[in-house]
């Protein structure tokens, strides 16, 4: 008979108190995460309550705020919040096909609105074309396929999968043929927004086309359009202006309007009806320049407040009851709680008060003059960790004069310069966009030139690095950016 031997194992580990696993997680969050968070607690916690709105306190003389030195004797003061402001991203989008170079505004038509306006945000797409296909007189067969389709639609009001694919084997006895797949979207096409059930970009731009066509009879700019998409949009894509003209026989004025036509059509129409995707940011602090100097303050119109409802409280602590437990728990989170609100609110104003110090010269220059920093180095400023600093620039972002950027918009690797220096890929990526921005449009600097004039400015990298940055700039190659007279 044998006997298991027992073994003692030694684990070394980390547990987080209950109080401070509540603080990493408020720190971590978004502002409006933070703010639904709150919002819950003051709900569900009867011993916390939102305090009172005073109404806007004075502005301290500048003397009675805190200030913190800065290198090159520049001080950084924190003060009182003030409104909040508010900003809207741009939704980078990337065509299904080819990317043929300009924006697309929605003209507004003579004597009247628009036919292809953008509507005004509310229901979603799938339920506005639900509601005009009720409308339509169909068998209940016709009606279910294009509720496949309709379902089968994606955010850019795309169909993306081939039709026989659409349904789950039995959906439909018979099984639907291709014609009647093909008869249903169309019957789709036509219920809403030209474009919308289009499968790719010339599909969707020609329903557009062909809408306006129907709207305005002879149109030659129209019809001109319209061949260009069926047969040439790569070459519009390439900005191949000599090899539009010599194929379609006509001349600039012409090519132009049609041109010009093409890139008022909306390539992604589904995108006007998703609210998802027009998300608002917050900005945690407020950074402006008073007397000479740089201030960082809270946001206070995004901080929502929480203290402890002290009669209920000394009522608990008066009372007699039989069970203390669930409300003892309850009171001792609601003290955790406030004292943890308070701690993410400084920690984000020190974090960004030292962000703003080192980057000093970003708010007098812009980002050019962005320096390296790593998240090191600001959590040794404050003696704080590094996955502290870490935390309290996830998701936090900042107004300033120069526009709304997030915390880790400053942080950024070091990259060497020829006289022994660095500087921050930001500022590179800077520069790249200013020698773009100012480069002549019919001969356009390409990567080699780029490279080129980076050297002069001190910057040495290779190709492959410019084009890189190029691209996360989201900046066509030389070909793309080349304009034909």
């Amino acid at each position: 008979m044998t006997y298991a031997s027992p073994e003692l194992q030694l684990r070394q580990g980390v547990a987080l108190a209950p109080r401070l696993q509540q603080s990493v997680k408020f720190l971590q969050m978004s502002t409006v995460e933070f703010q639904q968070a709150v919002r819950q607690a003051l709900a569900n916690n009867p011993f916390l309550e939102e305090p009172e709105d005073e109404g806007p306190a004075p502005e301290p003389e500048d003397s009675a705020l805190p200030v913190v030195p800065a290198p090159g004797g520049e001080v950084l003061a924190a003060g009182p919040g003030e409104d909040a402001a508010q900003a809207q991203p741009e939704t980078a989008a990337t065509e299904p096909e080819a990317h043929y170079p300009g924006d697309y505004p929605v003209p507004r038509a003579e004597g009247g609105l628009d036919p292809f306006e953008r509507e005004p945000a509310g229901r979603s797409l799938h339920d506005r074309l639900y509601m005009a296909l009720v409308a339509l007189p169909l068998s209940d067969r016709d009606r279910m396929l294009a509720v496949y389709l309709i379902e089968s639609l994606d955010a850019d009001g795309y169909l993306r999968r081939p039709l026989e694919s659409l349904s789950e084997a039995g959906a439909f006895d018979p099984p639907p043929q291709d014609s009647e797949w093909r008869a249903a979207l169309h019957r789709v096409q036509q219920l809403h927004a030209p474009g919308i059930g289009a499968r790719n970009l010339r599909e969707c731009l020609l329903l557009q086309l062909r809408a306006r066509a129907s709207l305005a009879a002879g149109d030659a700019a129209c019809a001109l359009a319209t061949l260009i998409v069926e047969d040439h949009l790569q070459r519009l894509a390439r900005n191949d202006w000599a090899g539009l003209r010599r194929e379609l026989g006509v001349d600039d004025e012409r090519l132009r309007r049609a041109c010009e036509l093409i890139r008022t059509l909306d390539p992604k129409p589904g995108l006007r009806y998703d609210d998802q995707l027009t998300p608002y940011v917050v900005p945690d602090v407020v950074v402006d320049k008073t007397g000479g100097r740089w201030r960082v303050r809270l946001n206070e119109a995004a901080m929502p407040r929480a203290r402890l409802h002290q009669q209920y409280a000394d009522w608990f602590q008066q009372a007699r009851c039989a069970d203390r437990t669930p409300l003892l728990r309850e009171l001792q989170e609601a003290r955790w709680l406030v004292r943890n609100v308070e701690q993410r609110y400084a920690t984000i104003q020190r974090v960004a008060e030292a962000i703003v110090l080192r980057q000093r010269r970003f708010f007098d220059y812009g980002d050019v003059a962005l320096r390296p920093l790593m998240l090191r180095e600001v959590a040794e400023d404050l003696d704080i960790h590094e996955s502290t600093v870490s935390r309290a620039t996830a998701n936090k972002y900042m107004i300033t004069p120069r526009g709304l950027f997030e915390f880790r918009h400053f942080f950024s690797r070091e990259l060497g310069t020829e006289a022994g220096g660095s500087c921050s890929a930001n500022a590179v990526r800077a520069l790249i966009r200013e020698l773009i921005d100012a480069e002549n449009p019919a001969q356009p600097l390409s990567d080699v030139d780029l490279r080129q004039q980076l050297t002069r400015h001190g910057i040495v990298m290779a190709r492959r690095t410019v084009t890189k940055y190029r691209g996360q700039l989201k900046i066509p190659a030389v070909e793309l950016r080349r304009t034909h007279g």
